[in-house]
């Protein structure tokens, strides 16, 4: 173990010598040989960061918050706002990602069923919740110091080195390193597991084009140029392109996601399985046996209980990780609402009911695309009056909005109709079609007024193209606007980029970097407000890349796709009915039909399927939402604790089956508290509530 020397922004930070980096060693492949020195994997680049927490004035849940300080609507504060120090913008990280999985309101669940003081048992126990240990930073990458994936392991210290377990994390959305910390990093921590994180190749890489400055592993920030390999993200322009870009697009931003031209979806499952290797190689550090100066392997491949779990996007990472797992790294899977992208076999079908849905199996190119031209639309529906919405404009201008887009779609003749209502109906009925769920039809407003859908699509769109930010896709960009015309270009009085570590997700719009379409009716400006009809032909652009069935999108979407073979290890996955987002159509049912026809059998995967239940839990806490939707986060730790009990003591997992809640009800913004009456278990015996999926066949009761 080396030192090297302390920058301002590594203090208290010890950097791990990565020269001569070899792949980790299998000690009991052999059990008549010496235990193998512990060595890094070969896919590790630059130095491995350490840092060790009390547990009270910094841990690895909180980051020193408590329960008490993770429920406050107030962020924790910067000392020095100018120049944020990596120990503040990792607790800014914790504290934004926590809130963003979970409903943090008290009567939604938060300190009740779900928290810090909540032990595995459900019972407020924990106090604060702050848990001691060590973590492990470090970039995953090919020598190019293009990819940097960043991982991070995280080993409390409860953990048992006679028994121990991982458990993974890996990011939801295309948010930073800490970014499924909730979702699956409370579980793991408190269960006294090792949790195994990654950004998978997306986080928050952001370049401020201007500037000319970029985030660093720990989200503090360098120049572009002295930052070299070890910016998590620099965009690929040289000088001039970069001046151009510049000087016809002011105030711009590249993402990682979105402009890294690498299409990092690919590689999702891979990164995983890279954390889980980090994981032992940490554990192996921690508690092997010391010779000399030398750790020894104590652990070897496959030989510490492994669960791959997360969420969305994390979860779907999850999935791809388990089927290119060949050589025992994990043991089983649990995740929730998974995006994933199927190779669809021709025997897969999916009816609820007795009837076939609209449509299953499509990829998110194609579902998103078409939700971001139609939602605005389709939230003027008969059937979607009175949907909450989350949007930041005047309900009038939304309204407007809304109504000019019915028009444009209705000259196209994508809608048909003769008035606002007839078309916005019709709209509705095109995405039921197309596999959207009736029991989301209240959620076509918020996921367009929140901007998760437009985001989703731009960020896919140009990530499937792999196109850099200077190719200007469909003419939109990520910029800073003008909050009260919408306007872009605006030289922000604070650079997001100070905090973007620690409150974005990845995706604009995040930390005051906007969505901007360029070519506004008076010049480029926020997608909503930039022409009358919120910039109808970029979203048809989007839209067309894909129907038009462009080559260089359509070699991307398959490099993502997966077969939902998971090699015989017990899987659960956890789904939300109503899910707007992720539609359940065309990830969880066909995926299980999927894995039906790929294992037949030997299949130990059960779906879960929750009515009620939506992609994001920390809205629970808006008007209307409260008094509708359960929260899904329940059922998240209710599988985790069922695959826990299964691996352990044997006990069966439950059958695939629907589980019908009861939402709160009551005043919209003050529904009564969340109790177990709303939440039935995952029941052992589902009777008529069983899914069935025989030879790809998936057949889901009402």
């Amino acid at each position: 173990m080396t030192r090297i020397p302390r920058l301002p922004w590594m203090t208290a930070f010890v950097a791990l010598s990565a020269v001569a980096l070899t792949a980790c060693s299998d000690s009991d492949d052999n059990n008549n040989s010496a235990p193998a020195n512990n060595t890094l994997p070969n896919f590790i680049a630059g130095s491995v960061k350490t840092q060790t927490y009390d547990g009270n004035t910094d841990d690895l849940l909180t980051a020193g918050l408590g329960k008490t300080g993770l429920a406050s609507a107030t962020p924790p504060t910067i000392a020095s706002p100018a120049q944020p120090t990596a120990a503040e913008l990792r607790r800014l990280a914790i504290y934004s990602n926590y809130r963003a999985l979970v409903d943090m309101s008290a009567n939604g669940g938060y300190g009740r069923f779900w928290g810090p003081n909540v032990d595995l048992n459900g019972n407020d126990t924990l106090g604060e919740g702050k848990i001691a240990g060590k973590e492990y930073l470090a970039f995953a990458d090919d020598g190019s110091g293009t990819k940097n994936v960043s991982l991070l392991v995280q080993i409390p210290a409860s953990f048992n080195p006679d028994q121990p377990c991982i458990v993974t994390a890996t990011s939801s959305g295309s948010r930073g390193v800490y970014g499924a910390i909730s979702a699956a990093g409370e579980w793991g921590l408190k269960r006294g597991c090792a949790v195994a994180y990654t950004d998978k190749g997306s986080g928050n890489g952001a370049h401020e084009l201007a500037t000319n400055i970029v985030t660093l592993i720990d989200g503090t920030l360098a120049g572009a140029n002295a930052a070299g390999k070890s910016s998590v993200f620099t965009a690929n322009l040289g000088s001039a392109s970069a001046s151009t870009f510049n000087t016809n697009f002011s105030n711009r931003y590249a993402f990682k996601h979105a402009h890294s031209q690498q299409n990092p979806e690919k590689d999702w499952g891979n990164n995983t399985l890279q954390a889980i290797q980090f994981a032992y190689w940490a554990l192996n550090d921690s508690y092997g046996t010391l010779d000399g100066t030398t750790r020894k392997v104590r652990y070897g491949k496959g030989s510490i209980t492994t669960i791959a779990a997360s969420v969305s996007n994390g979860g779907g990472a999850s999935l791809a990780a388990a089927e290119q797992d060949t050589d025992g790294w994990i043991t089983a899977v649990v995740v929730g609402e998974p995006q994933i992208n199927l190779n669809l076999p021709s025997q897969v079908s999916v009816r609820q009911g007795g009837v076939a849905v609209g449509a299953f199996g499509s990829p998110l190119a194609d579902y998103t695309t078409l939700a971001n031209l139609l939602q605005p639309c389709a939230a003027l529906a008969t059937a979607a009056a009175g949907s909450p919405y989350l949007s930041a404009l005047p309900l009038v201008t939304t309204n407007a909005i809304r109504t000019a887009r019915c028009a444009s779609l209705a000259a196209s003749g994508l809608v048909s109709g003769g008035d606002t209502r007839s078309q916005a109906n019709d709209a509705l009925d095109k995405l039921h079609q197309a596999g959207y769920q009736s029991d989301s039809d209240t959620l076509q407003a918020p996921m367009w007024d929140s901007q998760a859908v437009p985001a989703v699509a731009v960020t896919y769109a140009n990530a499937y193209m792999q196109a850099s930010v200077a190719d200007n896709l469909c003419n939109f960009s990520f910029g800073t606007t003008n909050p009260l015309t919408g306007a872009a270009g605006l030289t922000p009085l604070v650079s997001p980029m100070l905090t973007v570590f620690g409150n974005g997700n990845g995706v604009p719009p995040t930390n005051g970097v906007n969505l901007v379409y360029n070519a506004g009716t008076s010049g480029a400006a926020d997608h909503r407000l930039a022409t009358a009809d919120a910039s109808f032909a970029g979203a048809v652009c989007m839209r067309t890349l894909w129907t038009t069935g462009n080559p260089t999108m359509a070699a991307n979407v398959n490099a993502i796709r997966v077969k939902a073979n998971l090699r015989g290890k017990p899987a659960i996955i956890v789904q939300g009915r109503a899910d707007a987002l992720v539609p359940i159509n065309h990830a969880s049912r066909p995926y299980l039909g999927a894995n039906q026809v790929a294992e037949g059998k030997s299949s130990q995967l059960s779906l879960y399927e929750i009515t009620n239940g939506q992609h994001f839990d920390a809205f629970l806490s808006v008007a209307g939402f409260d008094t509708r939707f359960i929260p899904l986060h329940y059922y998240n730790i209710q599988a985790l604790n069922l695959m826990w009990s299964h691996l352990k003591n044997g006990a069966a997992l439950p059958p695939s089956q629907v589980v019908h809640t009861t939402p709160r009800g009551g005043t919209p913004g003050s529904a009564p508290a969340l109790t177990t009456a709303n939440l039935p278990a995952i029941s052992a015996n589902p009777g008529g509530d069983a899914i069935n999926a025989a030879g790809g066949a998936v057949n889901v009761p009402n």
